[in-house]
């Protein structure tokens, strides 16, 4: 556990508010210390006593709160917070929001200060805290937290290797998909350590997304493997959106392989199906030539309330292959395609675009483009077998 509360805050709050009032050092501690002594304080360098620190802020007439009331509340208080963030607990994120903005005012003004300003960027995302110069007074723990709210994910991991930071390292590998194997070695730690700490949810999402890198591979009996882990934990936490993510993701992995009668037995008993869902009923349905029931599944995508453009595209390629059988004659369609392709990879894990890469590579080699499809294949950051 970190050393409850952090006076080097008090340090950042003299320095910002001397600098606010452009007061010089020297005016600002005459009759309370030495110069070189409120130096130190403000570069992070001491943490100043109790006294000093009080007798700076009330010249500066700024609120300070280290009372032993305010001291022992703020430490339970911001272990639970921490616990919530590092345990990936959903139910207790949604039970900080309140609590922390009734405590966070008086708290920003004490030594757990730092923690407030670090915390608040997992309570309240669109607040997380700027650079304004405390970077230099965060322990290890909090520099690694604000790390991964600024998605440098492998310093956050080398700072503070925990569950958490394992996790998300591993996630950020994921998306990016530039090493699925750094990836699942990430995940595998973060499992490991979730499960010595009992944080159950942590399990889970590892398991997830080892069971999604195998998935984007194309390597069904790992993807299964991990899939069926996940899903016990899942429903052990009865968390039906994991449980449905699996399935999808399960089946997609099926239709990418080919596996086109089973990705359909899935995508076609949905219940209340997504516009994903049905894109992807409707690419088993091609492939089966099942072209009437495709269109209906594409109408009914189309008469759904959703406003996501780009996954709108990808199910009007399905719908131009279906009604134009010569759609590799039709720029239009190749233009579109590309689009699509170059906004999955700008836009989305890298997953999406690995999903569209056969149909791109498709398109440059019936146009002859094979110097594009070669220089696509060598390029593409996850390696297919295609």
């Amino acid at each position: 556990m970190e050393t409850p509360g952090n006076r080097l805050f008090a340090g950042a709050v003299i320095r910002r508010e001397r600098l606010r009032r452009d007061w010089s050092q020297e005016g600002l501690c005459r009759g309370i210390c030495t110069v070189s002594y409120l130096s130190k304080i403000e570069q992070g360098k001491a943490e100043g006593s109790s006294d000093v620190i009080r007798l700076l802020l009330e010249r500066l007439d700024v609120p300070w709160y280290e009372d032993q009331e305010t001291m022992e509340a703020g430490e339970k208080w911001v272990e639970r917070c921490y616990e919530a963030v590092l345990s990936g607990d959903p139910e207790s994120h949604h039970t900080l929001a309140p609590e922390f903005d009734a405590q966070a005012p008086r708290l920003s003004s004490s030594p757990y200060g730092l923690d407030v300003e670090v915390l608040r960027g997992f309570v309240h995302p669109e607040q997380a805290m700027e650079d304004m110069g405390l970077e230099e007074y965060l322990d290890r723990r909090q520099l690694a937290l604000w790390r991964v709210q600024q998605e440098r994910y492998q310093e956050a991991l080398e700072l503070y290797p925990c569950a958490y930071t394992w996790l998300r390292a591993g996630m950020d590998r994921y998306v990016r998909g530039d090493s699925y194997t750094a990836a699942v070695e990430c995940l595998s730690q973060a499992y490991q350590r979730a499960s010595e700490q009992g944080y159950v949810r942590l399990m889970l999402l590892a398991k997830l997304y080892m069971g999604n890198c195998y998935c984007n591979q194309l390597h069904l009996e790992q993807m299964e493997e991990q899939y069926r882990v996940a899903r016990r934990l899942a429903q052990a936490l009865e968390d039906e959106s994991i449980l449905r993510s699996i399935a999808y993701n399960q089946a997609s992995g099926y239709l990418e392989c080919g596996q086109y009668q089973n990705a359909y037995a899935y995508f076609s008993t949905v219940d209340d199906p997504t516009v994903m869902d049905l894109h992807k009923l409707a690419l088993c349905c091609e492939k089966l030539g099942l072209t009437q029931q495709a269109l209906e599944a594409l109408d009914q995508a189309d008469g759904m309330d959703w406003d996501w453009e780009l996954g709108r595209q990808m199910c009007h390629l399905v719908r131009y292959r279906l009604e134009y059988p010569d759609y590799l004659r039709h720029t239009e369609y190749g233009a579109q395609l590309l689009q699509v392709f170059q906004d999955c990879q700008t836009q989305l894990p890298i997953g999406y675009a690995a999903f569209h890469l056969p149909w791109v590579l498709e398109w440059y080699t019936a146009n002859r483009q094979y110097r594009n499809a070669y220089e696509l294949l060598r390029n593409f950051p996850i390696k297919l077998d295609l």
